[in-house]
């Protein structure tokens, strides 16, 4: 091989797994484990072991198949760690955003067709996958008790009964969850809007400069501020919430940032969610060649 030879590229199981290890090794991350912190249940470790236990189904998603067989093999390598759930948020928006490439078309429009285009028998890959980790969900819409995914797979009678499609399920999931048009789950929300808030996410990231992990911490504090974390919400209530994405547009470095990580992970405080989306930004950005 010649010296001035390019090094082979990544494909984009391997860009997803780097991205669930970059997301995580990013720091300030406030209230999330990052390579500085670990939180009383999850540590820095267990999530590395978590994204190389996904890569198995981040390669079916390449490959082509099914996105809800791919999501359910991967969460189900991912929890083949001591911390239990890790990146099943992160992988719920990972693998559409692989099938994209593999259909070539990573855009807004080119997830989305793949989002649409989902079967019943990927919402039932889907509901089996709430087997293989706890995960912590509001309760489900209105009238749709039956389908309430912490159901797992006797949920999956009643989704072919209705013919509910894995897109059908999370358009409901991100429906407002109240009269006062209180936004419903963030992922699910990636989902039905073509992963808006991801692509303007990587976006910033190419934009930035520095050591990736610190574009990646500094992705997750704008991603913070602009919207409620679903996870924090879920677990402490809207103004918590409310308080946490306040705090967050407050922040005005990384350094800044510090102190308020440990207040977080000391109150039992995690955006999740927040970090969720900053994976798949992260993952989209290296598909746009950022380098490591």
């Amino acid at each position: 091989m010649s010296g001035g030879s390019e090094p082979p590229r990544r494909g984009p199981a391997a860009n997803a797994e780097l991205a669930l290890l970059l997301e995580v090794a990013g720091t300030p991350k406030p209230g999330n484990v990052d390579r500085h912190r670990d939180l009383v249940d999850l540590r820095f470790e267990q999530f590395l072991a978590g994204a190389v236990g996904a890569r198995p189904g981040l390669e079916r998603a390449a490959a082509g198949a099914p996105v809800g067989e791919a999501f359910e093999t991967a969460v189900a390598g991912m929890s083949e760690q001591s911390g239990g759930n890790t990146q099943f948020g992160c992988l719920l928006l990972l693998v559409p955003l692989v099938r994209a490439v593999a259909a070539g078309d990573l855009s807004p429009s080119g997830v989305r067709d793949v989002c649409e285009a989902t079967t019943v028998a990927d919402a039932a890959g889907f509901y089996r996958a709430f087997e293989h980790v706890d995960v912590a969900v509001a309760d489900p819409p209105e009238g749709m008790d039956a389908l309430d995914v912490r159901r797992g797979a006797d949920a999956v009678p009643a989704l072919r009964e209705r013919e509910t499609t894995l897109f059908d399920v999370l358009s409901a999931s991100a429906e407002p969850v109240d009269d006062a048009g209180t936004p419903g789950d963030a992922n699910a929300r990636e989902w039905v809007e073509g992963f808006r808030r991801t692509f303007r996410a990587a976006e910033a990231i190419v934009a930035d400069d520095g050591p990736l992990v610190d574009r990646a911490a500094r992705a997750f504090l704008d991603l913070l501020a602009e919207a409620d974390d679903t996870l924090v919400r879920t677990q402490h209530g809207a103004e918590a919430a409310a308080e946490v994405r306040e705090r967050a547009a407050e922040v005005e470095s990384l350094a800044d940032a510090e102190a308020w990580a440990a207040e977080l992970v000391d109150r039992g405080v995690n955006p999740g969610t927040t970090a969720d989306l900053t994976a798949a930004a992260l993952f989209v950005a290296l598909e746009r060649g950022v380098t490591v």
